[in-house]
């Protein structure tokens, strides 16, 4: 739990960073796999585990967000890093529900403005001392 709240910008950027490889790869993932084992096979028919990689990603990335913003010396980061992951979670979980058809590029820019966010943050927005941060 250290690594996580000393290096919580680096595992931010990161996992955001996975998160669109994630989404980028499924779609060519699963449409190599359905003309390769029948055509009957559907490529929306992943499996499971691949599924649940996404909900994985919203808690290390809420991980991160959560230590990244209690170790800020800007307020104003610490509400960015929240909108945009309540707003990368809500698209994603959108997405698994189908509840209103959304451009998938919107993901993706939310995912790409949370790793930005988190390299501005650790570039930027480290406090010099543990007094500047806070602490709550």
């Amino acid at each position: 739990m250290d690594v996580i709240k000393t290096k919580s910008d680096v595992l931010g950027s990161a996992a955001s960073a996975l998160c669109v490889l994630h989404c980028v790869a499924t779609p060519f993932l699963f449409v190599a796999q359905s003309c390769s084992a029948s055509a009957t096979a559907c490529c929306s028919s992943g499996p499971m585990w691949w599924s649940a990689i996404d909900y994985v990603f919203i808690a290390v990335t809420f991980l991160a967000v959560y230590f990244s913003a209690r170790n800020t010396s800007k307020d104003w980061m610490k509400y960015a890093l929240y909108a945009i992951w309540v707003i990368l979670t809500l698209l994603i979980v959108n997405e698994k529900a189908s509840l209103v058809p959304l451009p998938e590029i919107l993901k993706y820019i939310s995912a790409f403005s949370l790793v930005g966010l988190h390299l501005y943050n650790r570039k930027y927005c480290q406090c010099a001392t543990q007094s500047c941060c806070a602490t709550a």
